[in-house]
């Protein structure tokens, strides 16, 4: 167990755990903010995300931006990060094996930050943090609490530019996002007028 970020973002742009280092250009480790009590978990970094070593910075990242503008947060005021660190090829779903040997990183990313709400981008993270069983379809939006933290399963932004009706969904995921960090006083963004995900 790493036991500060300068440790753990050694460890993991060194890793050769999995078959995904070979072709990375950089280790996608996470941003934002190191104290957040939201902590986004999406799948794994894509193209733009392995040519920067920054998370969500493609057109999904993109979305993002503006969902949690949305809801009045910046990405600034949250902790964003992947179930994997390296890209897999073609931006394929990550594999069981790909997904255990970063898990650990993962979990070490948790105890840095200490999260108290986790928004799951997609099915990816669902199953690996929640339930290895999850249906994203059926169980996004539903509040799951274990050991002492808030799991909110949601689509991936990715997921909403292919699917552009998932958005109303998602919208209702971001105000129950909001509504629970409002309720743990630990909300700290601005008041926003709007009506759903453009």
């Amino acid at each position: 167990m790493q036991t500060s970020w300068t440790e753990l973002c050694r460890t993991v742009e060194n890793c050769h755990l999995c078959p995904l280092s070979a072709g990375r250009k950089h280790t996608v480790i996470g941003e934002g903010d190191p104290h957040s009590p939201l902590m986004l978990v999406g799948e794994g970094p894509g193209e733009q995300e392995d040519l920067t070593g920054r998370p969500f910075v493609g057109a999904a990242g993109q979305l993002l931006d503006k969902m949690l503008i949305s809801i009045g947060l910046e990405r600034s005021c949250v902790y964003i990060c992947n179930v994997v660190k390296c890209r897999p090829p073609q931006n394929r779903v990550p594999q069981p094996e790909e997904i255990s040997q970063c898990m650990n990183y993962l979990r070490q990313q948790f105890v840095l930050v200490r999260p108290k709400v986790i928004l799951c981008l997609g099915s990816t993270p669902s199953k690996a943090l929640i339930d290895p069983q999850m249906r994203i379809t059926r169980q996004r939006g539903q509040w799951i609490l274990k050991r002492g933290v808030w799991f909110l399963p949601t689509y991936h932004p990715a997921a909403l530019i292919y699917d552009a009706s998932k958005k109303r969904e998602s919208w209702e995921d971001l105000k129950a996002l909001k509504a629970k960090l409002t309720e743990l006083n630990l909300y700290t963004g601005r008041q926003v007028e709007t009506d759903g995900i453009r």
